[in-house]
């Protein structure tokens, strides 16, 4: 499956964003997504998941609260609405489609990521 991501881009601490990752090439619904983000000098790390079905979902204790994932399946289409922005949200983000997990070695395809600047 191919994935594009978009929506990044500066943004004032306490200010929102809404990032999209639009999937083709394969049935989006058969694939669980995530969001994983990396800051400069940083590992890739776990943002956010959500099932095939968009029930469930997980996140990080650091985005927890403020950041809301969801799916629409009719568009092939993976959110992650961000708000409550702080600097240290600063990275870019890609989205994965995969399995349900945690870890990126869980996710068979990436998107080419997405830059999200938060000025303090």
């Amino acid at each position: 499956v191919q994935l594009q991501a978009s929506g990044g881009g500066l943004v004032q601490a306490g200010g929102s964003l809404r990032l999209s990752c639009a999937a083709s090439g394969r049935t989006f619904s058969n694939y669980a997504m995530g969001w994983f983000r990396q800051a400069p000098g940083k590992e890739r790390e776990f943002v956010a998941r959500i099932g095939r079905n968009g029930i469930v979902t997980s996140y990080a204790d650091s985005v927890k609260g403020r950041f809301t994932i969801s799916r629409d399946n009719a568009k092939n289409t993976v959110y992650l609405q961000m708000n409550s922005l702080k600097p240290e949200d600063t990275a870019v983000y890609y989205c994965a489609a995969g399995a349900y997990s945690s870890r990126s070695g869980g996710y068979d395809f990436w998107g080419q990521g997405t830059q999200v600047t938060v000025s303090s």
